[in-house]
């Protein structure tokens, strides 16, 4: 639904992007993640028709971005950084506005406008002026006159900006929902939404795309260890055994408060299997195995990684 092709962008003498390439399928969501100014909305501003890019091509919905912009735009819901609204008008005028003017009317008109005000939490703003609404009301009215035409291409740029913990819960339900039917790409610069709303993650910094795919795809690309978390019941410190495991290179003993267990973090090499070989050892001994699992991806230290290393890359090559 969604396909670009080495795209670039050059203001003056500045690269804002340089040859990105992704996609996008019905059914995804991507997220699109990077520092501030790293290129983001720039991607979203021309897969929405609103500037050309100096070079590559990008299709949405099977049509060009630039020969075909009417026709990516009628296909296209976009919400940008800052929502398109008008204060002088209400809600329901504001709403009722963009979706004649996306050529909706009669009865099909009435019941979108009844689905974005119902799913974008505006019933109870519904009758007051734009102006006067806070800035989480106002994303949401601007998200609403992006899903106005149903359309089958979302893209979302800081789609949960000014909203409150719950506000944020329910816009990410409402894009995971929409997804089974569309293709979504929003982009963040918060980690926790990338893992929270994403079935790929894009990561672009400098105007360049670093690197993507699903975040243990990514981790496996930056992490060279495996770490395990352990927590027994038992007086006796197993430290030193564990050490000798085959593919272990380093235990390290956690601060437990429950009395009477001891607990352990294991970090060793991805393929030595470490975890069958620590389920062998734990078998054969009087122990009571309170808690044992691979500790979950930090984004964080993905991320970071994934931008150091390439811009160690990046300067070498330069050097």
């Amino acid at each position: 639904m969604i396909e670009a092709h080495d795209l670039c962008m050059l203001y003056g003498n500045t690269v804002a992007l340089d040859k990105v390439s992704f996609s996008v399928t019905r059914g995804e969501v991507v997220g699109l993640l990077g520092p501030n100014g790293a290129g983001k909305t720039t991607i979203m501003k021309i897969l929405a028709t609103q500037i050309v890019p100096s070079g590559g091509t990008a299709r949405v919905a099977g049509f060009d971005v630039t020969a075909n912009s009417s026709e990516v735009r009628a296909s296209l819901g976009y919400l940008p950084e800052q929502a398109p609204l008008y204060d002088e008008m209400e809600v329901r005028e504001y709403l009722d506005f963009v979706g004649r003017a996306r050529g909706l009317s009669g009865s099909l008109l009435k019941n979108r406008l009844e689905w974005v005000a119902c799913n974008c939490g505006l019933q109870k703003m519904w009758c007051r002026p734009l102006r006067e609404l806070s800035k989480g009301y106002r994303q949401r009215a601007g998200l609403a006159q992006a899903l106005i035409h149903d359309p089958p291409v979302l893209i979302l740029d800081e789609p949960t900006s000014g909203l409150d913990p719950l506000q944020i819960m329910e816009i990410r339900s409402l894009v995971r929902t929409l997804s089974r039917e569309k293709a979504v790409l929003f982009s963040t610069h918060i980690l926790q939404e990338i893992t929270a709303v994403s079935d790929r993650i894009l990561v672009i910094n400098n105007g360049r795309l670093r690197a993507q795919g699903r975040l243990a795809d990514l981790s496996d690309q930056v992490k060279r260890h495996d770490s395990i978390r352990l927590l027994i019941k038992s007086e006796t410190d197993i430290g030193q055994e564990l050490k000798k495991l085959p593919g272990v290179n380093m235990v390290h003993h956690l601060e437990i408060s429950e009395v009477g267990c001891r607990g352990y973090r294991i970090e060793g090499n991805k393929k030595a299997g470490i975890l069958d070989s620590l389920a062998v050892m734990l078998k054969g001994k009087d122990i009571l195995v309170k808690e044992l699992y691979p500790e979950p991806e930090n984004l964080e230290e993905v991320f970071m990684s994934l931008i150091s290393k390439r811009e160690n890359s990046d300067n070498d090559s330069l050097s």
